[in-house]
């Protein structure tokens, strides 16, 4: 017994020392100090440093060079997920890659998105960063901007062209018996209103925030984005919303409703069912739908301030009050 417990921790301190042996960089990486000085200069927040650095050859070519202890990363993505601004600006302007990833598949606009860095998500993104993140990580930065609240990331997120219907990259025997956890789910259920509301002005449908069939059909029991709203109790704002959106008011299971504790928005929405959608609803509906169509992932309020209508008919089209 004693002999097989010996073995068993031996084995798991081993185990341990190979892991750390990973992320240690290798001793040809650790002969790279320029890489090093420039990762330093990140780290301290030194741009009058790093410029000069940038200055030498020496250094530039290793601009895109992952270091440091533990998970290496390049000096971009370091900047990025630091909010350093200005070195991040200096890294851009010398030939940084806007998009090199990490070992978990992130890129510097993930990491600074992620940390809420709105001024380097904005950099990042006029640098051509993609908005979408990167295809080999699971999560996307519009899923994150949702799950956090962070709306003035989102918004521009979604003008720079995110896929605002965006889904969890997830195994397929996942993603049989629940929906995909969406931007619009995500944002409701931690409770962020603005989110919601912007996810849908850029066009998030209203009824599972998928554009996918094939996973819709693959999926036995989808639950609405609706019926999410009622089953956590969220605010009945959320309901509002759905509704003004064009959200298909039959989907919640009426059976079931007794169950949901916002009884407010539970009659909101009994009361929606019996009255047809007014013209006027209808019309911002199929007018905001054609404009989506000529605009493509954008927003469309430039179009809309664009035609010669009244400004009153303009705000009603933004959903503005």
């Amino acid at each position: 017994m004693k002999a097989a417990l010996h073995k068993y921790i031996k084995m798991s301190v081993m185990d341990i020392t190979k892991i750390f042996s990973m992320l240690k960089p290798k001793e040809d990486e650790e002969e790279l100090a320029e890489a090093r000085e420039l990762h330093l200069a990140v780290t301290m927040d030194n741009p009058e440093y790093l410029c000069s650095l940038l200055t030498q050859s020496k250094y530039k070519v290793y601009i895109n060079t992952r270091s440091g202890w533990g998970v290496p990363v390049t000096p971009l993505r370091l900047a990025a997920s630091k909010g350093s601004l200005e070195c991040l600006k200096i890294l851009l302007a010398n030939g940084a890659d806007v998009d090199s990833l990490d070992v978990k598949a992130q890129t510097p606009l993930f990491a600074a998105v992620t940390a809420g860095h709105f001024s380097c998500v904005k950099e990042l993104l006029q640098a051509g960063a993609s908005p979408c993140g990167s295809i080999y990580n699971n999560g996307s930065p519009v899923l994150t901007a949702a799950r956090e609240g962070n709306v003035n990331i989102l918004r521009e997120l979604l003008e720079y062209g995110a896929d605002v219907n965006v889904k969890s990259k997830l195994p397929e025997w996942a993603s049989t018996n629940t929906n995909s956890t969406g931007p619009l789910y995500l944002s409701a259920v931690y409770g962020h209103s603005e989110c919601f509301r912007t996810l849908l002005l850029y066009g998030a449908d209203p009824d599972y925030n998928c554009s996918d069939q094939i996973l819709l059909q693959r999926i036995k029991q989808p639950k609405s984005v609706l019926e999410i709203c009622l089953k956590h109790g969220c605010r009945t704002i959320f309901v509002k919303l759905l509704i003004d959106f064009g959200a298909n008011l039959y989907l919640p299971d009426i059976n079931a409703m007794k169950a949901f504790c916002n009884q407010e928005a539970i009659e909101l929405l009994m009361k929606q069912r019996v009255h047809p959608r007014s013209l006027m609803s209808q019309s911002r509906l199929a007018v905001r739908k054609l404009l989506r169509e000529v605009q493509g992932k954008h927003g469309i309020d430039h179009l809309l301030s664009q035609m010669e209508i009244p400004q009153s008919m303009i705000k009603y089209l933004q959903h503005q009050t």
